[in-house]
Parts: C-alpha cells; sequence; structure tokens
C-alpha cells in the first residue's frame, strides 16, 4: 500500500512532464536497459534472444559484460556497447536499441564485433590456437534498411558460401531486427518473437497488457515494470532525460530533412526557370532566323525579338 501511495506521489509529481501513455516507451535508451539491463530482470532478455534464435540457440543463463572496450592499445578507437553479455556457453552476445539510421551504421557493427572478436586474443598465452567464442550481434531498430524486402522484419546475416549457398561459418552472427515493419496485431500473435516485436513497438500505445500475454509470466513483469506509475524517482528522471533526447535527435532530423526538402524546392525552382529562359531564347532564336531569310534586316529582328545584333548576326541561317 506505501509503495502505491508513493508511486501515485511520483506519478502527480511528475504529470507535467511525463507522457500520458500508461507504458513507457520501450524504444527509449532508458527503457531498453531497464528491461534488458539489470540483473532482475535477466530472464526477460533470456526470453527475448531465445524468441529471436527461434531454436538455434538455446540461451539458460547470461552474464552482463562491460560495455566499454578501448582496445588493445591506448591510442585505439573506444567501442562502447548498450549491452554485453555472455551466455552460459560462452557465447557472447551484443544488443543494441537504435532510434535512427545514421550513415554507415553496418560499418559501425562489423566494427564492433571486430573489435570484440580480435581483443580475445588479448589475454592468452602464446600457445593459443586461434579458437573463439561465439559473437551475436542483435540490433532493435526502429527504422528500416534502405531498399529492404517489406515483408522481412528480421534479417539473419551469417558469412555463407555463395556458390552453394551454405554457412561457411558458425560462430559469427547478426540479427537486425526492423520494427516499423511489423503490422501484427495483439490477435494475430503466434511466437514467442511475435509476442516480444509487438510489445517493444507497440507497448507504449496500450492501455493494459493483451490478453494472449496475460497468462504469460515474462509478459506479466515486462508490462508491470513498464508501467510508468511504477518508476521510482531516479527511474523518472532518467526517463524524462531519455525521453528528451529522443524528442531532441526527432526534432533536429526532421529540421534538417525540411530544410533539404526547402533547398530542393528553391534548386529545383531555379533549374526551372533556367529551363524556361533557355527555351524562350532558343524560340527567339529560331524566329530571328526565319526573318532574316526573308529579308528582314538586322535592325529591325534585333528590336521584334529583343536579341542583340550581335547575336543575330552570329545566327546561322
Amino acid at each position: 500500500m506505501a509503495k502505491q501511495l508513493n508511486n501515485i506521489t511520483q506519478s502527480s509529481k511528475f504529470s507535467a512532464f511525463i507522457q500520458t501513455s500508461r507504458y513507457v516507451d520501450p524504444k527509449t535508451d532508458f527503457s531498453f536497459k531497464h528491461f534488458f539491463g539489470k540483473e532482475p530482470h535477466k530472464d526477460l532478455l533470456m526470453d527475448f534472444l531465445n524468441g529471436l534464435f527461434k531454436g538455434r540457440k538455446v540461451i539458460k543463463e547470461l552474464s552482463y559484460s562491460n560495455i566499454e572496450h578501448q582496445g588493445v592499445l591506448p591510442v585505439y578507437r573506444k567501442t562502447v556497447l548498450d549491452l554485453y553479455c555472455t551466455g552460459d556457453k560462452g557465447e557472447k552476445f551484443v544488443v543494441e536499441i537504435q532510434q535512427a539510421g545514421r550513415d554507415f551504421f553496418k560499418d559501425r557493427i562489423i566494427f564492433y564485433t571486430a573489435n570484440l572478436i580480435q581483443e580475445q586474443g588479448t589475454s592468452v598465452n602464446a600457445k593459443w590456437n586461434y579458437e573463439l567464442p561465439e559473437v551475436y550481434f542483435v540490433a532493435i531498430m526502429d527504422f528500416c534498411f534502405d531498399n529492404s524486402h517489406p515483408d522481412h522484419y528480421v534479417h539473419d546475416v551469417r558469412l555463407l558460401e555463395v556458390n552453394t549457398n551454405t554457412q561457411f561459418y558458425d560462430k559469427l552472427g547478426y540479427l537486425f531486427v526492423e520494427l516499423p515493419k511489423f503490422n501484427k496485431t495483439a490477435i494475430e500473435l503466434e511466437t514467442k518473437e511475435d509476442n516480444w516485436l509487438f510489445s517493444l513497438r507497440n507497448m507504449n500505445k496500450l492501455k493494459e497488457i493483451p490478453v494472449s500475454l496475460r497468462e504469460n509470466e515474462i509478459f506479466k513483469k515486462l508490462f508491470d515494470i513498464a508501467e510508468v506509475g511504477n518508476l521510482n524517482h531516479e527511474e523518472m528522471n532518467a526517463y524524462q532525460e531519455s525521453l528528451k533526447v529522443q524528442r531532441d535527435n526527432y526534432s533536429l532530423i526532421e529540421t534538417v530533412e525540411k530544410r533539404a526538402e526547402q533547398r530542393g524546392r528553391v534548386a529545383g525552382e531555379k533549374l526551372g526557370e533556367q529551363r524556361e529562359r533557355t527555351k524562350a531564347l532558343e524560340e527567339k532564336r529560331i524566329i530571328a532566323i526565319k526573318l532574316k531569310t526573308k529579308g528582314m534586316s538586322v535592325p529591325e529582328v534585333a528590336e521584334l525579338t529583343s536579341l542583340s545584333v550581335e547575336e543575330i548576326e552570329a545566327l546561322t541561317i
């Protein structure tokens, strides 16, 4: 009861600032780490990953690892990950939330995984035989790749031998989830993956947990910790800051797009005007040639067409 009263006080105190939905926006940095980055919520992350891997990997335990990686030398660029953990069989999992596309996004992902693979050999003895752990990168994206298939919202990327279409190396993989493409409704959910993608895309729009998820202990826990009213003071502040960053980024992107659109429109108008001027000049020259052919004097042609005497004299009949 005391916790409920405290939550009510927290909610009323921040009512002027928080969004009106019952649940937090799961696509913010705060929510992602609130759901998946805490030891008491580790079961949520395992369930999410098991849903995505669909039996190819079965994760029974995870341990969280340091998210900052400097590289083998101090001069190397530091890598900071959203979430980095190790599975019960030694597998390395990097899980990130990406709110917007950016230049060289795929290059960045490759760079991150290359750093993780490379650092495996920094603390072993000279007799190391190069055996590596499995490394998987999972990106939850609130945007879509350019020119990707409209019906494919989970991209399972691995190293393949092209001629035979067989897997060349089974210890490195990438899973890219394009949330905007997931359009199933609550009554269409069938798999664990469906349940997770629906929740991550739609949670902040829902008034209550969907009926199909109410008997699932994992999702009952997820929606409980996602309730705005259940956030404590520190969590509320962190969530608000995360929302502010998200809104600022959205505003910046929108401003850049509008300015680019305006520049394009102005450039298009100028190009159109230039084309019209070129077309009108060419028509004047055609008329001038016809008038010269009929024997009209150059000064007369100049007066009628507004072309200069020099321009008319240069015209070839």
